[in-house]
């Protein structure tokens, strides 16, 4: 039996696991056109991504009075939800190269577990594991329904407390300043990844940056035996 203490590997979703940009902004295109607004710029929209709607809307429409934030935010959900059975998650919300290859190794090490912390509510995060066929693999889940938004560290501590890691033995791996910021905050290594929303210029949280999913098993051999 293993002396090793548990890790924990926690991912971001959008922009990390999955490359769902397409769905965003045709999702942020048809909310907007519905109010009769201007869709914000392609990199203003990904530059929010990882937030909760509630945080991210008034900064694409500083503008809108609370009438209008609240039809952006509802609209969004449905137009997403829409584009995506019109396609199917799986095709619409691609794995990036090697995630799935890496999330089944690392699942396959008796002392590692892995969760997610996402922007994405309860119902499109359960979507997505169905269209992927993810069930079992994440013991922790932490969603925007039920945390303050990112950066805010209460989902990594929630992740903590869940599985009884010590911050210490876990890592965020994320492609926001958002995911960066809230793993630092938590007192949990921030790993960014090179491919996501984010520069990795500005991921100047993260103690480490990938520049691809088969570098991450190496990495965190290397943090956890440092």
């Amino acid at each position: 039996m293993s002396d090793a203490p548990l890790r924990l590997v926690i991912f971001d979703v959008d922009g990390t696991l999955v490359d769902s940009q397409a769905d965003i902004l045709g999702a942020m295109h048809l909310a907007f056109a519905g109010e009769g607004l201007l869709t914000p710029p392609r990199e203003e929209v990904l530059g929010v991504v990882g937030l909760s709607l509630d945080v991210l809307m008034p900064r694409l429409a500083p503008e809108a009075d609370g009438g209008t934030l609240a039809r952006l935010v509802q609209g969004y959900k449905d137009a997403y939800m829409s584009l995506r059975s019109e396609q199917g998650g799986e095709i619409s919300s691609p794995f990036y190269p090697s995630a799935r290859a890496t999330l089944e190794a690392l699942q396959a090490q008796p002392d590692v577990l892995l969760g997610v912390a996402t922007g994405k509510s309860r119902r499109g995060l359960d979507k997505l594991i169905e269209a992927h066929e993810l069930k079992g693999i994440f013991v922790t889940q932490q969603v925007a329904d039920f945390h303050p938004s990112k950066p805010h560290p209460a989902m990594l501590l929630a992740a903590l407390s869940e599985t009884g890691v010590e911050p210490e033995n876990a890592v965020m791996v994320g492609d926001t300043t958002f995911d960066m910021e809230m793993a630092q905050d938590a007192g949990i290594t921030g790993i960014g990844v090179s491919w996501g929303y984010h520069p990795p210029a500005h991921l100047v949280a993260a103690k480490h940056i990938l520049e691809s999913f088969d570098a991450l098993p190496p990495l965190l051999d290397k943090i956890w035996r440092d």
